[in-house]
């Protein structure tokens, strides 16, 4: 007899060795993958495996620790006012892309907001193929936000006359750097070597700014000349914005986290006509896919 793949509710609860009772309040409590078809619900059994491989059911008399509702890895700032408007509940502690994917791992984020770049110059699936990568993350799934525009950020008209990384390095001109591991350094990084031109050749402002933000705010007053944000940055403090390349913007979670109030909240939020139109309003993004799931380890 076939194994079916698509469990009623009494099927699950017994798969699961859970009461229907207990299962019910995991589906209202969005803790389990499920849907609801012609007003049943409906359990598919692959998703139930991954879902209990992945931690979410601790071992009898055994709590599950959760990880704190925490954004971390890159500031993106429509991810940080979708988090506020969609009261999801999560704080956001952005220190770049890598040190996101690290507290992940040690279980001190919930999600980790991600842009990786690669020198070879395959960008899309630089942050998929990290995560598989990743010894510590064979349980994460990693959830498509947008598309973004990064390019370099130059005061109103561009008086030194840039273009690209080739000209920031003949110009000398006085060039934000990020912290290593963060997305936009990564990028750096990565059209250096694909320029030839070394780290050393550019005038490096130090120390390094946390984020784009405080990239433009410096541009604004002058104390350096250039630096790499995004398009929505650069609009935002009203400064000239040179592009450079669109970059995929990722969020990383455990698949447990996944099904959790904070990040359902905000998956449900991205899916309205607003959070469309804030996007456009801010510039700069691409925001087609989001909530696809990119990858499930």
């Amino acid at each position: 007899m076939p194994v079916r793949e698509l469990l009623t509710t009494d099927e699950a609860a017994d798969y699961l060795r859970l009461s229907e009772r207990k299962l019910y309040e995991l589906v209202a409590d969005r803790a389990v993958p499920c849907s609801k078809v012609t007003g049943r619900w409906l359990f598919s059994r692959a998703a139930l495996d991954r879902w209990v491989s992945a931690g979410l059911i601790a071992p009898a008399g055994l709590a599950q620790v959760s990880a704190p509702p925490i954004f971390g890895g890159s500031h993106d700032p429509l991810l940080e006012w979708g988090l506020r408007e969609s009261n999801s509940g999560l704080a956001s502690l952005p220190e770049g892309s890598e040190e996101g994917l690290r507290r992940l791992t040690r279980g001190e984020v919930m999600v980790a907001a991600i842009h990786l770049h690669r020198l070879d110059g395959d960008d899309e699936r630089a942050n998929i193929d990290a995560v598989a990568d990743a010894a510590g993350l064979h349980d994460a799934v990693v959830i498509a936000f947008a598309r973004r525009e990064q390019g370099i950020l130059v005061a109103p008209g561009n008086p030194l006359d840039l273009s690209d990384i080739a000209s920031i390095a003949a110009s000398r001109a006085r060039m934000a750097q990020r912290p290593a591991g963060a997305g936009a350094q990564l990028l750096l990084l990565a059209l250096l070597a694909r320029a030839g031109i070394t780290l050393d050749e550019l005038k490096l402002a130090k120390p390094a700014f946390p984020t784009g933000p405080d990239i433009a705010q410096a541009v604004r007053a002058g104390r350096i000349d250039c630096g790499i944000a995004t398009r929505s940055v650069a609009k935002s403090a009203g400064l000239d914005f040179l592009p450079l390349t669109w970059e995929r913007f990722d969020l990383v979670m455990r698949q447990r986290d996944y099904f959790m109030k904070g990040p359902q909240a905000l998956f449900e939020f991205v899916r309205q006509a607003g959070f469309r139109d804030r996007a456009s309003e801010l510039g700069g993004y691409d925001v087609s896919e989001v909530g696809a799931v990119r990858l499930v380890n």
